[in-house]
């Protein structure tokens, strides 16, 4: 399996078909863009699409990954060909991520057992460290998905996240001794769980238009800003808004605004 083969012989299947790039592109709902990166052996069909691109260029899974129509004699042997050298891909990318996986946690391990000496050297007790202990041993749980399984792991990371994060609030309250940790953080927490929720949707059913999920975010951060600043007005008797605040909404208006007419123009090229 070959990116440069597969990018060759898509771009004669689209030809065949007497398809411009930006034509494929509108059918499978992605950029121009994404296309000409297949077309050269930047990057590979993603998955979720791959089906509708052979039924497009009237081809099977395997004439694509092989990057030419197999004959019928040889197709079980291709087959295989392919299927092992996507598992020895897989298993590459895995050891990789193993190691880098292994190199950050000893990493947090050691930071954590630093701050845990000089705590007691000074203090002769655990006091701020159990803070760095406890904020430590969060990021490495919803990080560590993400670094071992790529893209993958986001999902799980996400989940991590909105599991632990309402009770480290409970707890960083408990070790500060500031009960409004808590009270102001868990909401705060709640609505920041549900945007990047929000933000976890968008880019996945946008994966390959991500100029347009990005504008789209940056649209959502604006009622998300007025919601925290409300929910913080009332909990902290502060303005609702003030002329900082209303700077922000318009920059980030505008950068929605211009993320958008970015992937309008693309789509257009």
């Amino acid at each position: 399996m070959n990116q440069i083969n597969t990018g060759k012989f898509i771009a004669g299947c689209r030809k065949e078909k007497g398809l411009t790039q930006a034509q494929l592109a509108e059918k499978l709902n992605i950029t121009d863009r994404a296309v000409s990166k297949w077309e050269t052996g930047k990057s590979m069909p993603d998955s979720s699409i791959m089906l509708e691109l052979c039924n497009i260029l009237d081809v099977t899974v395997n004439d694509l990954l092989t990057g030419e129509r197999i004959e019928v004699n040889n197709y079980e042997e291709k087959v295989n060909e392919n299927l092992i050298e996507l598992k020895r891909k897989d298993e590459n990318n895995m050891n990789k991520n193993a190691i880098i996986s292994t190199i950050y946690t000893i990493a947090m391990v050691i930071g954590i057992m630093v701050c845990c000496i000089c705590d007691i050297a000074v203090s002769g007790t655990t006091t701020w460290s159990l803070i760095v202990i406890s904020s430590v041993l969060v990021t490495w749980i919803t990080s560590f998905p993400v670094i071992l399984l790529g893209k993958k792991g986001v999902l799980v990371a996400m989940i991590a996240i909105s599991i632990l994060i309402v009770p480290f609030m409970y707890i960083l309250s408990i070790l500060i001794k500031v009960n409004e940790v808590f009270h102001i953080g868990a909401i705060i927490s709640i609505i920041s769980l549900v945007f990047l929720w929000i933000i976890y949707i968008i880019y996945r059913r946008l994966k390959e238009r991500k100029l347009l999920a990005t504008g789209t975010t940056f649209l959502f951060a604006i009622p998300f800003t007025f919601l925290i600043n409300s929910i913080l007005s009332k909990m902290i008797r502060e303005p609702v808004i003030d002329i900082w605040d209303i700077l922000s909404v318009f920059i980030l208006f505008i950068i929605a605004v211009a993320f958008i007419i970015g992937d309008y123009a693309r789509k257009k090229v």
